[in-house]
């Protein structure tokens, strides 16, 4: 018994590989005072004080709350990649 769980252990170790880290240098897409303007976004809809800017509706989806935290962080000059531009 004591042979076959020794056994089945080290088949286990040799079995798993290591993956390497990524080592491509990758930096941030968006900065730490995009991601405050977007939890102000998302904590002002919760409460429900989140008005979209076109209809002045109530905001209730939580992606529109993101793209409204984005889009003022660009406003503001903040690191945010440029929005992705719809295929044709």
């Amino acid at each position: 018994m004591m042979a076959t769980k020794k056994a089945a252990a080290t088949a286990n170790k040799t079995a798993a590989k290591k993956v390497p880290a990524k080592k491509s240098g990758s930096t941030r897409k968006y900065s730490p005072a995009a991601g405050k303007s977007v939890e102000t976004e998302m904590k002002a809809m919760k409460k429900g004080q989140l008005k979209s800017g076109g209809s002045g509706k109530k905001v209730t989806n939580p992606k529109q709350a993101i793209a409204i935290g984005l889009s003022e962080a660009r406003k503001a000059g903040k690191k945010v990649p440029p929005t992705p531009k719809k295929k044709s």
